[in-house]
């Protein structure tokens, strides 16, 4: 849906300018002024940032356009992946999840939450921290230190792309003035041609201005906006792991650990009680 409301402004702003009898190809013939935005931004873009940290980008770049990777149904898997969980530990001990958290992908739990084994930090998130515990004999205090250590660090991470983003963003409206500058510059130098192409030139001039604030306004910051929410929901989907966690560890029964796990989760992705009791309902220990 993002790729559409995305053409869908382009669609409006363009449509409602040919409608009032503007002249389209006047703005789509000036591919210089593109040259100069986008090639100029590209550029901006680029030497702002160490190769490592444009590779990491472009990785959340794609998350607007694949739709939502967490909703109620992701968390209520997680939820009752940690509940399975707890009940084994509790009736088998701790050795019972070994085998499970050094081989996730041969789990005969964790393979039954397709969503949750498909997501590498929040498996690699619960399974080391409960290897803490498992082969280190690591009090609840400590595991918890150890994932907020990591969530804090995840936080910074997934701030880098919309803050880039953004920062580009803000760029644009300046680069498109620069346009406009070198469009005024040749417009005057062929101030005694015919009016006819001294119009045209200055047409293309405010034209490298428009590109400039719609690409900054109309594209950039709402693609930052949309990342920047994708990363809360993954923050909260590891904060409620952890929650989970720390509140077995610390002696909660496996339902009520699981029960403040829920009560992290933001209303458009929290289960009610009633919801989480039904999905739990049939899990039985191995």
């Amino acid at each position: 849906m993002t790729a559409i409301y995305l053409v869908l402004v382009s669609v409006m702003i363009f449509g409602g300018f040919a409608l009032e009898g503007g002249p389209l190809l006047a703005i789509v013939s000036v591919w210089q002024e593109y040259i100069i935005i986008f090639g100029g931004a590209s550029m901006i873009y680029m030497a702002m940032m160490p190769p490592k940290i444009f590779q990491h980008i472009l990785l959340f770049v794609a998350g607007p356009f694949k739709g939502g990777a967490y909703n109620k149904d992701t968390f209520v898997e997680v939820l009752k992946l940690q509940y399975e969980s707890f009940v084994n530990l509790k009736r088998s001990g701790l050795l019972s999840l070994e085998k499970d958290v050094s081989n996730p992908a041969e789990s005969t739990i964790f393979t039954k939450y397709p969503t949750f084994i498909g997501n590498h930090h929040a498996l690699d998130f619960f399974c080391d921290s409960l290897k803490l515990v498992i082969n280190y004999n690591s009090k609840p205090e400590d595991v918890e230190q150890a994932m907020n250590c990591e969530l804090d660090a995840h936080h910074s991470e997934s701030a880098i792309p919309p803050g880039a983003i953004n920062r580009l963003a803000d760029a644009m409206p300046a680069v498109g003035i620069v346009a406009a500058v070198l469009g005024v510059i040749i417009a005057m130098a062929h101030i005694d041609g015919p009016p006819a192409e001294l119009g045209h030139k200055v047409s293309a001039a405010l034209t490298g201005t428009m590109l400039g604030i719609l690409a900054a306004y109309g594209y950039f910051q709402p693609l930052a906006q949309h990342i920047e929410y994708i990363g809360k929901d993954e923050s909260e989907y590891l904060q409620c792991i952890k929650e989970g966690v720390i509140a077995y560890l610390s002696g909660a029964e496996p339902m009520a650990a699981v029960e403040i796990a829920r009560r992290t989760i933001s209303s458009y992705n929290r289960p009610t009680s009633l919801e989480l009791e039904e999905a739990i309902s049939d899990i039985k220990p191995r």
